[in-house]
């Protein structure tokens, strides 16, 4: 019987800008993230360029379009796009965003939060276990970085994406700076937002970098990861089963070898052998802002919508 190769460890995400650089040094990097939807649908070039990096590093596929909790009925012409790209580069798993990214057949190009309610986690669930089956695989699903909540939710976000995970069995990606980001916004802990994930379902960690504006923090990928994200990402590190780690740098991207050095900080921080560079304790910095808000999908919630399939583009500009 064959054996499974061992986790790979510290990843980056695959961006067209360190692409030459890649080819010529084939630099250690344990693997590779992909935008999906920027190979899903292209040919040329961009699918040979990805055929030679899947052939010398582990690929994960994570996408932005999916959009899992719209009311639009699900694209399966999207769907079927995706399953055929991994049967190409055989990720370790395809994740997508606990959001929807659009409706009425139109994308926003962004990932919207959910009203969490007992009707909207009963849709999701229904919509994983379709997309499961369809690419005959778990889902992994993010946390995403949210600006707003809504009056009528009822459940915290770790607690529905663990309800999620129970009656699915889907798999989660933690995105460490999204959850300090989402948190400070709302005036909430990322502490206890942690500790109350189903830590055994999550294989994945996503580091990125913030802008900080004092009154709120806007995920921008533009620069290096923050001390207190850190900090939050070596206690996650500390209760998890040893998920595979990847540095997002989506704006201003530097060298490739600039990237790779802030993604090794990481393995500083797993061993807490990194100084920290600010001693606060992880709490909200300032008076946040959080609008509740009724939004328009709420009365819509209960009845899926029949619509044109979603128009797909390159999603490069999409915080993830």
């Amino acid at each position: 019987m064959q054996q499974s190769p061992p986790s790979p460890q510290l990843g980056l995400g695959f961006r067209h800008t360190h692409v030459d650089h890649i080819l010529t040094h084939w630099p250690q990097v344990d693997w590779f993230e992909v935008i999906s939807e920027n190979f899903m649908f292209s040919q040329g070039r961009p699918r040979h360029v990805l055929r030679q990096i899947a052939e010398r590093y582990p690929l994960v596929m994570h996408g932005v379009s999916m959009s899992i909790g719209s009311t639009d009925s699900l694209d399966f012409d999207y769907l079927r796009a995706l399953k055929a790209l991994a049967a190409e580069v055989q990720p370790m798993w395809v994740s997508d965003h606990l959001c929807w990214t659009g409706i009425l057949g139109k994308n926003t190009h962004d990932l919207l939060p959910l009203p969490l309610t007992d009707e909207t986690l009963q849709h999701v669930a229904s919509r994983i276990r379709t997309v499961q089956d369809v690419l005959e695989r778990p889902l992994v699903l993010e946390n995403p970085s949210s600006y707003l909540s809504y009056t009528m939710s009822s459940w915290s976000e770790p607690a529905f994406l663990a309800e999620l995970v129970a009656q699915t069995g889907c798999q989660l990606l933690f995105d460490v700076n999204n959850c300090y980001v989402s948190c400070f916004n709302a005036g909430l802990d990322p502490v206890q937002y942690l500790q109350a994930l189903p830590h055994q379902a999550i294989v994945q960690l996503h580091l990125a970098g913030h802008q900080h504006c004092g009154t709120h923090i806007i995920d921008t990928h533009d620069r290096p990861v923050a001390a207190p994200v850190w900090d939050l990402f070596h206690q996650a590190w500390a209760l998890c089963d040893h998920p595979a780690i990847l540095l997002e740098w989506d704006g201003n991207i530097p060298s490739f070898d600039t990237c790779l050095t802030e993604l090794h900080k990481a393995a500083h921080y797993i061993r807490g052998t990194m100084p920290a560079l600010d001693t606060s304790p992880i709490r909200p910095e300032a008076e946040a802002i959080s609008t509740p808000v009724d939004f328009l999908i709420a009365p819509l919630m209960g009845e899926a919508r029949q619509t044109a399939a979603n128009d797909m583009e390159p999603q490069n500009a999409a915080h993830v």
